[in-house]
């Protein structure tokens, strides 16, 4: 695919972003023998269009790092993206619905590192030896695709899913946490929807950010220091409506919630 048709399919994406338009997943047309590397050159060029535009990227996101993502997805690979300026949210607060087409949430452990991390060979050790806190969040993803529709490298191409981050006020350092036993409840309006453990993050929530470390480094890129890290969700996504009242309560790191309205 040549770089004409690479900026032909970010513009479609990113339009459809911007405009909340829900749109036929690039594989099924005009791009049928989409790859996972083409995925990520779509996902470049978007995010150069946002830089473009006067967004500042937050932080690095892991996806389908839960085996509930993955079977819900039909995926067997984790992936990786990108948060925005514009995205994030404070913990208590009120968010728009009409900012998003069909928004899901999922619980998540986020990471802020002391130093750049550089792979290859970066291990769980290394990551919690290098973290300079953990804190809850909430990822509001919204894919542009029809019903969430998608191939592995058509939500690459989507960066994957991206578009909102509520982050919990609690932060800690990972010494005393066994962060892989941390249990997850998300509940809307009250009612429990989804259980999780660390563990469900690829064993636990610091191998997301060594894996994250070792496929940047493929590209001759590190993972940044100070920058909020998404590990992926500890359960399924689950739809949200106006008018939802969304808490997620993390073992050891507290509640971070917010008002869908």
């Amino acid at each position: 695919m040549g770089t004409d048709r690479i900026k032909a399919l970010a513009d479609f994406l990113h339009g459809a972003e911007k405009k909340r338009t829900e749109v036929l997943r690039p594989s099924a047309d005009p791009a049928p023998d989409l790859t996972l590397e083409e995925g990520y050159l779509i996902q470049e060029e978007i995010i150069r269009q946002k830089l473009a535009e006067g967004h500042k990227i937050l932080g690095p996101k892991m996806g389908l790092t839960s085996d509930a993502k993955m079977k819900q997805m039909n995926v067997t690979d984790p992936i990786y993206g990108y948060t925005f300026d514009y995205m994030v949210e404070n913990h208590g607060s009120t968010v728009m619905i009409d900012r998003f087409i069909h928004p899901k949430v999922e619980p998540e452990i986020g990471f802020i590192l002391k130093q750049d991390l550089q792979g290859p060979g970066i291990t769980r050790a290394q990551v919690l030896a290098n973290t300079a806190f953990v804190f809850p969040a909430i990822e509001i993803i919204d894919s542009r695709y029809e019903n969430f529709n998608f191939t592995l490298p058509d939500v690459v191409a989507d960066n994957t899913s991206a578009a909102g981050l509520v982050m919990g006020t609690t932060i800690k350092t990972p010494e005393n946490l066994e962060l892989d036993a941390l249990g997850a409840v998300l509940t809307i309006n009250g009612e429990v929807k989804a259980l999780g453990t660390g563990a469900a993050v690829l064993g636990h929530p610091a191998n997301a950010v060594a894996r994250l470390a070792n496929m940047l480094a493929l590209k001759g890129e590190k993972v940044p220091a100070g920058q909020p890290i998404l590990t992926g969700g500890m359960t399924e996504a689950v739809r949200i409506e106006r008018g939802d009242f969304v808490s997620v309560k993390i073992d050891g790191l507290g509640e971070v919630s917010f008002i869908m309205a």
